[in-house]
């Protein structure tokens, strides 16, 4: 006797609506678009790569250029705004305590 295997089926996976989320004026998170990473509306040009360019030390007119106008001064304003946030919101769940200084005695 051969047995089949069954798929297995949520009904309610039929009905999960991807949304894009829009996290600023020039920033959004499509599942559609980079697997749902922040990207600037309209393109698919990372924001995590943009931001690596300004730690980088890259001139923000360089970096439009690079980016062939695709992204502006002001959208790298609001990445670098939004960054900030996230690192002042989320910094303490990130302390290495192994860097951690301690008061020495003198």
């Amino acid at each position: 006797m051969r047995t089949s295997r069954s798929t297995h089926y949520n009904r309610f996976e039929a009905f999960t609506v991807k949304i894009t989320r829009m996290i600023g004026r020039f920033i959004v998170a499509d599942p559609a678009i980079c697997h749902g990473q922040p990207t600037f509306r309209g393109t698919r040009i990372l924001v995590a790569d943009v931001l690596e360019q300004v730690a980088a030390g890259i001139a923000w007119e360089t970096i439009v250029e690079e980016w062939r106008n695709s992204v502006s001064a002001d959208a790298i304003s609001e990445a670098v705004r939004l960054a900030t946030q996230a690192f002042r919101d989320h910094s303490p769940q990130y302390a290495a305590p192994e860097y951690v200084l301690e008061r020495t005695q003198a």
